[in-house]
């Protein structure tokens, strides 16, 4: 006998994606982080797509070492500051000031914070799936998770690295943006697939012989 009951109605979509119920931008932590992601400050965000799209060009295109990157790097801004240092001396200019800590210290928790928290739910929602207590969850994981080891394949680490961090820049701006258009359309695939899986299962995987369960008593 099926596990699914003839009551459940899919043909109404869920109103949320993945069913949440929190703002996306609580779901990013709420923080700076999260406003980094949805744009939220503007030119932070950009600023750092603009960098990392310089790093992946310089390395991939470029084909620059990352020892060698830093080093002129280094030198050049060694060599501004020499030069801005020397002209503040004849030309009254104001000398360069260093700051104390280039990143602050609460910045850096926060990123920190926030990504092990990512990773920790991660990690928990795979060994929950894992279970099997949800057999079109599970399904669907094992095929995503094939599906990224063959891309892997094709792009090197850099390039997935790049590539998952503009879609991380983008595809949460993106879905605040057209939130309703997107929980529409993700509802009534989400209702397709489990109709597709009863298909299924009632055609074939009820009809697999089971041994007979037996009751374990406890001694």
């Amino acid at each position: 006998m099926s596990t699914y009951s003839d009551s459940d109605d899919d043909s109404v979509p869920p109103s949320k994606l993945f069913g949440r119920r929190r703002p996306i931008h609580e779901i990013f932590g709420g923080g700076r982080v999260a406003d980094i992601l949805l744009w939220k400050d503007t030119k932070l965000s950009a600023g750092l797509l603009l960098g990392m799209t310089v790093l992946w060009f310089l390395f991939e295109v470029v084909e620059y070492n990352f020892v060698t990157l830093i080093c002129h790097l280094s030198i050049t801004s060694m060599l501004i500051f020499f030069i801005w240092c020397t002209g503040a001396e004849f030309f009254k200019w104001n000398p360069p000031r260093f700051p104390e800590a280039i990143l602050k210290e609460s910045t850096f928790k926060e990123v920190a914070s926030t990504f092990h928290k990512r990773i920790n739910q991660f990690l928990t929602k795979i060994f929950d799936i894992a279970y099997g207590k949800d057999l079109p969850l599970f399904f669907l994981a094992i095929v995503s998770l094939y599906l990224l080891s063959v891309i892997g394949s094709y792009f090197s680490f850099l390039n997935l690295l790049y590539f998952g961090f503009v879609a991380l820049e983008t595809l949460p701006f993106l879905y605040e943006k057209y939130e309703e258009e997107v929980d529409q359309f993700a509802g009534k695939a989400i209702s397709q697939t489990k109709k597709s899986y009863r298909n299924f299962d009632a055609k074939f995987l009820n009809k697999i012989p089971r041994g007979p369960v037996k009751d374990k008593k406890l001694r």
